[in-house]
């Protein structure tokens, strides 16, 4: 096949130009070849690998795990082991957040119903536990 110009690229792992060029800074994606105007010119391989960093966005690894996922993936000699290490250390990460999210929730609930969305902000008990409450771990609020 003949090389893909970025905008093709582009459109066809569905993303913005810029993402590409990012992708690049931050070593996900070779630096490709140059066409003698000066076009970056992609494989169609290229398309595969954005299409894999998206996904591995959408669920949550971050840059930096992805290009460690990346390295797995191209070396043949790797073991799965060492994949579904990074996925359960995502799930935990997952799984922190989900509790500080509840945590967050249920703080914003019972100050939520305490304020009757009445009267002066000066007794507003969100505004209150805002400039006073000292946040502790966990997300619980004293």
């Amino acid at each position: 096949m003949s090389p893909l110009k970025s905008g093709t690229l582009a459109k066809r792992a569905n993303v913005n130009p810029e993402t590409l060029r990012y992708y690049e800074r931050e070593g996900l994606l070779p630096e490709p070849e140059r066409s003698e105007t000066g076009y970056r010119l992609y494989a169609d391989e290229d398309v595969k690998r954005v299409r894999f960093i998206k996904r591995a966005q959408e669920l949550g690894f971050s840059l930096k795990e992805i290009k460690e996922l990346l390295a797995l993936k191209l070396d043949a000699s790797q073991s799965a082991s060492q994949v579904k290490k990074l996925a359960e250390l995502k799930i935990q990460d997952i799984e922190a957040k989900i509790q500080s999210l509840r945590a967050m929730k249920s703080i914003l609930s019972e100050l939520t119903e305490a304020c009757s969305g009445k009267g002066s902000v000066d007794h507003c008990p969100i505004l209150s536990c805002l400039d006073e409450c000292i946040p502790q771990k966990g997300g619980e609020t004293q």
